[in-house]
């Protein structure tokens, strides 16, 4: 068994602290913090994760309304122990080419495109702690015959939960967080018909 770098130990131990993440120019691309501990992402991502995160970015670019901005693979600081990295969210502060995060309270959605190894996390992990942070609206969107199904849900506030919106296959249309259209199977049906 190889000895892992200096870098990748705790600093205390209590474990690593949102702000850390920030001081670590060895860890790989799309590390995320939870529950104190550093998350790798070290599968190679498969291209239809690159096609729907990219998709779906563009889409919401031309439907956000004004004083709203899609963003793509930036964590939010939900608190000292947990900076998760959404593929996608829309978020209401205002453009800073030097951030490296957002405040809940800045996420008005948050999005995750289900690959392999993020399946836990984006269905329970990630539900639980967008849902404990407030951020009120929440998609998960995962592959089903090699094309895009959006599970979408809303924040009730009375529980503090997510509660299922739907799920949407084909076209994605929702009145909220701002009027949605979304055609889903256009996301990956640029690719599929080159790859054919």
């Amino acid at each position: 068994m190889s000895e892992l770098p200096d870098w990748m130990y705790a600093p205390r131990q209590e474990g690593w602290f949102a702000e850390d993440l920030d001081h670590l120019p060895q860890a790989p691309r799309h590390t995320e913090l939870i529950d104190g501990a550093l998350v790798f992402m070290m599968s190679p991502q498969r291209p239809w994760h690159s096609w729907v995160v990219s998709g779906l970015n563009v889409a919401l670019e031309s439907i956000v309304p004004d004083g709203m901005w899609p963003e793509r693979e930036i964590t939010i600081k939900l608190d000292r122990l947990n900076r998760p990295e959404p593929d996608v969210m829309v978020v209401t502060a205002e453009p800073d080419p030097n951030r490296t995060w957002y405040d809940p309270t800045d996420v008005v959605l948050a999005v995750e495109v289900v690959s392999p190894e993020s399946v836990h996390r984006d269905r329970t992990v990630k539900f639980r702690k967008y849902a404990d942070a407030g951020i009120p609206h929440y998609w998960i969107v995962e592959e089903e015959d090699g094309l895009p199904v959006a599970h979408v849900y809303e924040l009730d506030e009375v529980t503090s939960s997510y509660v299922a919106a739907g799920i949407f296959r084909g076209k994605l249309e929702r009145p909220v967080p701002f009027p949605v259209v979304i055609d889903l199977d256009k996301l990956v049906s640029r690719w599929k018909r080159a790859s054919s």
